[in-house]
């Protein structure tokens, strides 16, 4: 319960408002007590009304009663009614009187033909369903054959509303929640709000409010602009999840008439959260277009994409993250002395305000614990003294991982987390392709730099995005490279799942694939497309609905690959067969050549972990192997288990074996060469 007004005005309220019963109390009782000649006792009547007292020097503000006459244009004659209602749920003895008014009737409720007989000005289209008693639901109608007989009952809302107390109906509650927020918004977002709220300010007050859509991933920051914008207004928000819409035609228009009539009487604002809402549920796409069009009170709409134009007028704002300079300025304000960091922070993560300010929080505390240590280190001997600055290298590092942690994107169904463990000694490739990897890692890094401060940025968003294509035969390093990319970036890598972002829906799979694309846009992502020819194929001509929409799926992957600014590898077995476009668009092609007999002994050498027992393994001979990395790393494993298995170290006669189930598994034989002089 939120109470409407001060202590003050609520005492000088529920006195107008049991003033306001008194009189239709006094009014019942002479119409129960005519005088001999049956007219109605009207001196005393009179007389008991001026004895009522009708000093309103309390009431600052309009009464609630007066004010749901106000917003719902309620006639003299429908406001006696409403405080008949009333007054029976209030006085004990209205209710008394009701009942002997009403000899023939067992129920003893108000009833409209008990009003028509009490009060002046009375009009038969009060009662039907269209005006505002029944249509608003300020009174329940009871049951019964004849509309003059039937037992009338405030609605619960609207008494507490009348008593001065401001609550949602009860069929509310658990489906329509109070919206509130404490984000902070930064000048851009502010300006937003602002525009928004201009909006419906300049807005025709005779005229439907136009539809305000927020557009864009950044929920909570779309929240905090709606709730912002609300405030400007004086008007309160709440939200409604688009999953919590009904189906049932007659329970969405219960919940439609219950909040419209919230809405007049509040001045509320209705949030209608669509973030989290999935195509391909006809009936709930069905309920939300039909929500959209029956509703006339203010509406905010939060959505990932543009939705249809609709009946109503549609207004849409792109929300946006912090801009990088605004992001600076959040983290010197929440970490002064983070000095030239955050510009490396802000180069890898493009985080929001509310983020930023979480992460800040989480870091402060661990630098305190941090200086904790450095503090108590100071008289031990074996503590490093000369590495002055090793807290503050600490907190940075631990910055960092916070930053990433955050930032990590939500991508669990469309795509799988690769834990990298590997380092440039593991990967075994010619110098050109390292030194072009070693590029990779210098344009992601210096992004920002290059970008913002130099300009480059300014000359058009094109050709920012940073993309790899590594090609070559299957187990020849490429998805090991990208971990190696990932450790030195200390950045998650993401393998995006083809069969999870591909649909058979038209269109759907360029909302899977902006869904990664807007996800790892955060930072510290590297995504990984494996097998990429299968979604990066050739575009071919056009001969029937299925090739059309596939070339459109192609050329939606060329537009995002040269915005996205992070970095995205793809892995190809046949680079031929990726489409001439993204060849053009694509800034490293490495080249994963099949290895060598040189390049062979040194991945032997780097195969098995440094715990791992060996005796006796010739690497020489193991080279000899015509086969890839991949396989190698298989047969090795392999041959581990074995050797486990017999409680013994890995040795060449476990090797054969494994060599030979690899190789029946790549449909080959061994040969005398290649094991020659393994076991003596």
């Amino acid at each position: 319960m939120i109470a409407i007004a001060s202590p003050q005005w609520q005492r000088a309220n529920q006195h107008y408002l049991f003033t306001a019963i008194r009189r239709v109390q006094v009014l019942l009782q002479c119409h129960l007590a005519p005088n001999d000649d049956g007219s109605k006792a009207t001196t005393e009547f009179e007389r008991q009304l001026e004895a009522i007292a009708t000093d309103w020097a309390d009431l600052t503000a309009p009464s609630a009663l007066d004010h749901l006459c106000q917003r719902f244009q309620l006639s003299s004659f429908e406001r006696n009614v409403v405080l008949l209602c009333a007054g029976v749920e209030l006085e004990p003895q209205l209710k008394l009187l009701c009942t002997q008014a009403q000899p023939d009737l067992k129920h003893g409720a108000p009833t409209f033909g008990l009003a028509g007989q009490l009060f002046e000005h009375c009009h038969w289209e009060a009662f039907t369903p269209g005006a505002p008693l029944r249509r608003w639901q300020l009174l329940e109608v009871g049951a019964g054959s004849l509309l003059m007989a039937l037992p009338l009952r405030i609605s619960e809302m609207v008494l507490h509303y009348l008593m001065g107390i401001r609550q949602l109906d009860e069929r509310l509650m658990g489906v329509i929640e109070p919206l509130e927020s404490s984000s902070i918004l930064t000048p851009s977002q502010q300006d937003l709000a602002n525009k928004i709220a201009l909006l419906w300010e300049s807005s025709s007050a005779d005229k439907t409010l136009p539809v305000v859509q927020l557009c864009g991933e950044e929920g909570i920051t779309k929240q905090a602009i709606a709730v912002q914008a609300c405030r400007q207004l004086q008007m309160t928000p709440y939200r409604l999840s688009g999953h919590a819409l009904p189906t049932a035609t007659s329970d969405l228009y219960q919940l439609i008439q219950l909040w419209e009539r919230e809405s007049t009487l509040n001045t509320s604002v209705l949030v209608l959260d669509l973030d989290h809402h999935h195509d391909h549920d006809g009936a709930r796409e069905g309920a939300i277009a039909c929500f959209l069009d029956s509703m006339t009170s203010p509406l905010i709409v939060l959505n990932r994409d543009r939705s249809a134009p609709r009946q109503r007028l549609t207004i849409t704002f792109n929300v946006q993250k912090p801009t990088p300079a605004e992001q600076l300025t959040l983290w010197h304000y929440a970490l002064p002395s983070l000095n030239g960091f955050a510009e490396s922070l802000i180069s890898q993560f493009n985080l929001n305000a509310s983020t930023i300010e979480s992460v800040s929080v989480q870091a402060t505390s661990l630098r305190d614990k941090l200086s904790s240590l450095s503090e108590n280190n100071t008289d031990d001997p074996s503590s490093n003294r000369n590495n002055v600055s090793s807290p503050q290298h600490a907190m940075n590092r631990q910055l960092w991982h916070l930053c990433r942690s955050q930032a990590r994107p939500q991508l669990d169904d469309l795509a799988q987390r690769i834990e990298a463990g590997e380092t440039w000694e593991d990967l075994v490739l010619p110098e050109a392709q390292r030194t072009t990897l070693h590029n990779v890692v210098a344009h992601v890094r210096q992004r920002a730099l290059v970008y913002n401060t130099w300009g480059f940025a300014q000359k058009g968003q094109r050709g920012l995005g940073i993309s790899a294509l590594f090609s070559g035969m299957s187990g020849t390093g490429k998805t090991m490279a990208a971990g190696v990319l990932a450790q030195e970036l200390n950045l998650d890598l993401y393998r995006i799942d083809l069969s999870s972002v591909v649909s058979k829906y038209i269109g759907e799979t360029e909302k899977n694939l902006r869904r990664v694309f807007d996800a790892a846009e955060s930072g510290g992502v590297i995504l990984l497309f494996d097998e990429a020819d299968a979604l990066f194929g050739k575009r071919s001509d056009v001969k029937d609905s299925h090739d059309r929409y596939a070339n459109m799926e192609v050329s939606y992957l060329l537009q995002r690959m040269e915005s996205y600014r992070g970095l995205a590898i793809l892995t190809s077995n046949l680079p031929d067969s990726i489409d001439v476009a993204f060849m053009r668009r694509i800034r490293f092609i490495v080249r994963f050549p099949f290895p060598e007999y040189s390049d062979r002994i040194q991945i032997w050498q780097h195969i098995f972990p440094d715990l791992t027992p060996t005796d006796g393994l010739n690497l020489k001979k193991l080279a000899k192997l015509n086969i890839a990395g991949g396989n190698i790393r298989n047969i090795a494993l392999n041959a581990a288990f074995l050797a486990a298995e017999n409680r013994q170290p890995v040795m060449m006669s476990h090797l054969l074996r494994s060599a030979q189930s690899e190789y029946a598994k790549l449909g080959r034989q061994l040969t005398d060469s290649e094991v020659k002089g393994w076991i003596d």
